[in-house]
């Protein structure tokens, strides 16, 4: 028996004692006769070893008294039942019961619960802080927008909190302003705030409301930031509920917060058919996209994870992550035939996802367009030829939005990838190639967003292209999600186009992410600079029902069928790759040739 159990032995078998004592003289008004007295202190030692073997019996001291709940207090009170039923019976054998008067057998097993149950209580009480907390004290003031479940376990969480003490919260639920949630006054609705931030000198505020709508989040954002307060958010509730997180842990509010996804649904049952103990290859692994595919894919066990990356670096920082998983790591290049050869032939992959790619539009327009095209396009044609000559299954291709109508160098090299693969489908039976294309990730490598982040940190300004230019934007571990469902549905030469919702205006989430971070606009300016070589003014995704249709995944369509490439195509194209340096001009004009809805910007 552990110190504590001990302890809590005793102080049963005390409040035992107690409970008994006191039932004889509430019997008596507090005024027993000499002959009761002696009746009482005989019986006494009858009676608390037996409540002792049934407290035992109940398993009182396997709960903990730092968590007492509901449960405690049913074994508690099985017990003390179980007791009262007990006692006389035993009673009654040895004594007839003559002794003991018949009130004393029903408030006994009162006082038993009360007494018991109720020191549990207040010491849970007392170590959640709802006593006198000087631990409270001096922590800093809050306010809690939301009242539902997510702000309840904060309370509760918070309630021990060296750093936070909750002084108000606030709801639009009008039904439940003035009512109180753990002691915590609901003090009005969310406009509220401004004037009770005032009163009460609070300086930070706390967003409760993970399952609300994204909008719904933004207005609360919003309404803190007019009031100058510095806003932090729970995490998800999913995360809460797997133990991932406590509610507690709050952190600042991101844009992922404000743009809100819903929670892609997966084909799980099929996932772990297409990879559980299979080999599978990623290149381009150390990416932004490459990276979280990995993440996924090794939720399904596969047999071994090959990470291919030209990143000696990248490369090295997902190895560190996955230490001491079925992982192989490659530095080579895409484009290196006879190392591909070497990879493919040692390891002989089931699976290839081909995230690999030259993705920054303005750099890859001008001094580096050759460049972009041969990693583009001879890459993915390296890659494709090496996984068809050792039997690869199913081959999946990363592409882009800006491969719709390209205006730029990169989109049409993506353009041109996919073609590609479409070619090469034609020329094998046996093996799946499935290109997938989706816009733009939040924090993804060449993103907008940290270089905002950058920006702001170093106080502006914050440079936008130019006002009404916007973006397509989704969660990196959704698009990965999404690639890899994409890659279990396909049947081999489709091209899927994943729903991204929304466009997002970029000037808008410069502002948002400028509140986010404490500031105002007056505090951090955004300038428009003009859009930059082969940028558009908005992407495409052809995600509409003239060019695209319906799959059994809500997320995700595929393009309507259209004419592959034949053998000669490709192998003029390979031609055309195959000469080591090309000027920008030449580039361009070839581009125009091979992807014919290229139209270079002018601006």
């Amino acid at each position: 028996m552990n110190p504590r159990t001990l302890a809590a032995s005793i102080h049963d078998l005390v409040v035992a004692t107690l409970a008994w004592v006191v039932a004889y003289q509430l019997r008596f008004n507090f005024e027993m006769p000499a002959v009761f007295s002696q009746s009482m202190l005989t019986t006494l030692w009858l009676v608390v070893p037996l409540q002792g073997a049934i407290f035992a019996m109940f398993g009182l001291y396997r709960g903990i008294w730092r968590f007492a709940s509901i449960p405690d207090l049913r074994r508690i009170a099985l017990a003390a039942g179980t007791a009262a039923l007990a006692i006389p019976a035993l009673l009654f054998m040895l004594q007839r019961l003559n002794e003991v008067p018949r009130s004393v057998l029903v408030m006994h097993p009162l006082l038993l619960v009360l007494m018991m149950g109720g020191s549990r209580f207040l010491y849970r009480a007392w170590k959640d802080g709802h006593l006198i907390s000087p631990r409270q004290a001096n922590a800093m003031p809050v306010i809690v927008l939301g009242a539902g479940a997510a702000a309840s376990q904060l309370l509760r969480d918070l309630a021990t909190s060296h750093s936070w003490r909750v002084v108000g919260l606030l709801d639009d639920q009008t039904g439940r302003v003035g009512s109180q949630l753990h002691g915590v006054s609901i003090l009005g609705p969310l406009t509220d705030l401004p004037r009770h931030a005032g009163d009460l000198q609070v300086e930070h505020a706390i967003i409760a409301m993970p399952d609300a709508a994204p909008a719904a989040r933004r207005r609360a954002l919003e309404i803190a930031a007019v009031a100058g307060l510095k806003v932090f958010t729970v995490p998800a509730m999913e995360d809460v509920l797997a133990g991932r997180v406590a509610v507690s842990q709050v952190r600042q509010v991101e844009l992922e917060d404000l743009l809100g996804r819903e929670r892609i649904e997966l084909d799980e049952v099929g996932l772990h058919r297409l990879l559980h103990g299979r080999v599978v290859i990623v290149t381009g692994a150390g990416g932004s996209i490459g990276s979280e595919l990995c993440r996924q894919i090794m939720r399904f066990d596969p047999g071994r994870l090959v990470f291919f990356e030209q990143s000696e670096f990248s490369l090295y920082a997902i190895e560190q992550e996955f230490s001491g998983m079925p992982v192989g790591c490659v530095v080579g290049d895409v484009k290196d035939g006879a190392v591909l050869d070497a990879v493919f032939g040692r390891d002989r992959p089931d699976v290839v996802f081909h995230a690999a790619a030259y993705k920054h539009v303005p750099l890859m327009e001008n001094g580096n367009a050759w460049a972009a095209v041969r990693n583009n396009v001879m890459g993915t044609l390296r890659v494709a030829r090496a996984a068809m000559g050792h039997g690869v299954g199913e081959f999946v291709l990363i592409s882009t939005d800006k491969a719709v109508n390209p205006t730029n160098v990169m989109g049409a090299s993506k353009r041109l990838a996919e073609r590609v693969c479409e070619a090469l489908q034609c020329e094998v039976e046996g093996m799946r190639f499935v290109i997938v294309r989706f816009g733009n990730v939040l924090g993804s490598s060449g993103s907008v967003i940290p270089k905002f982040r950058e920006q702001i940190d170093r106080g502006g300004p914050v440079t936008v292209t130019h006002p009404d230019i916007i973006r397509y934007f989704m969660l990196i571990p959704e698009a990965a999600q999404l690639v890899l469902q994409a890659g279990l549905m396909g049947k081999g030469g489709e091209l899927f186009v994943l729903d991204m919702g929304e466009p997002v205006n970029i000037a808008d989430l410069a502002r948002d992410m400028i509140r986010l971070s404490g500031f105002s606009e007056d505090d951090i300016k955004i300038e428009f600079t003009g859009l930059r070589p082969g940028e558009k003014l908005y992407e495409e995704l052809l995600a509409d029902g003239e060019t695209t249709l319906p799959t059994p995944h809500p997320k995700l369509r595929v393009m309507r069928a259209e004419t592959a490439p034949d053998a000669a195509w490709l192998a003029e194209l390979e031609q055309w790759l195959s000469v080591p340096v090309r000027s920008e001009a030449e580039v361009k004009e070839g581009l125009k040739r091979w992807v014919p809805e290229y139209r270079p910007a002018q601006h």
